[in-house]
């Protein structure tokens, strides 16, 4: 709701960060302090949030990617670098750049792909404002990543900009789940997901707001209308686990 001294369209622009509503710049600063809060913890986390599945996902989303030898890929919101790992695999470290907004989940991941034996360059940015110059990349790839972001169309679009013509966006989220499940999966998101954060990592809060991200993210078809707004064509996507996460996949044609 507009305050009688907010006159700027930057103050007036409200974000969701969780079931919170606050400016764009507040949304940010709170993910930005959510996953400095949790960079430590994250990879033993995912194991344990998802019982080992997301190592099976992110295997999935990199097939879908279609990787070729000469391909150039950007790994954006790349965290702690798994599926950066699994694409310099493909196609060698020197194809690959790991992106993050966050400094210390750049930092881990940069440094657990070098223990791996990869040299990867990372550089840190925002995904509405991709410092590539247009069509430069064959593969853009989300993982995890996309819900947090503000104004997801124009990161769309952005991803859209750095793609060569007939290049791929592959973005692996959280999703809707099938209806039967949903209960007891929301039972696990706000209940499980919080007592795992503050035995695991110390931090409840933040894997509170993750649950809470995870609700409110965009359907499965929701998203692949976004997608298409953002010029992707031929959008599909893939519900794995029961649509606990879709990978969607998208064409800059």
């Amino acid at each position: 709701m507009k305050k009688d001294n907010e006159e700027t369209p930057g103050n007036l622009e409200k974000e969701n960060f969780g079931f919170e509503k606050v400016s764009k710049e507040e949304k940010t600063r709170k993910v930005q302090d959510v996953f400095s809060s949790v960079a430590m913890k994250y990879d033993v986390m995912n194991d344990f949030m998802s019982l080992g599945l997301h190592r099976l996902w992110k295997r999935f989303a990199i097939k879908l990617c279609q990787l070729e030898p000469n391909n150039y890929v950007l790994d954006l919101a790349g965290g702690t670098g798994d599926l950066t790992k699994l694409i310099a695999k493909k196609i060698g470290s020197k194809n690959v750049i790991i992106a993050d907004a966050n400094n210390n989940m750049l930092t881990q991941g940069i440094d657990r792909l070098f223990d791996y034996g990869f040299n990867v360059k990372g550089v840190q940015c925002d995904g509405g404002e991709i410092p590539f110059a247009s069509n430069t990349f064959d593969c853009v790839t989300v993982g995890f990543g996309i819900r947090n972001m503000t104004k997801k169309e124009q990161v769309l679009t952005e991803i859209n900009r750095v793609l060569k013509w007939g290049g791929r966006a592959v973005i692996l989220e959280f999703s809707e789940v099938w209806g039967p499940f949903k209960k007891l999966y929301d039972n696990y998101s706000f209940k499980v997901l919080p007592f795992l954060g503050s035995k695991i990592a110390k931090d409840v809060s933040s894997y509170q707001y993750l649950a809470e991200s995870i609700a409110l993210h965009p359907s499965q078809e929701e998203f692949k209308k976004i997608m298409e707004r953002a010029g992707f064509s031929l959008v599909e996507y893939h519900n794995l686990t029961m649509g606990v996460v879709a990978i969607h996949k998208g064409i800059k044609s």
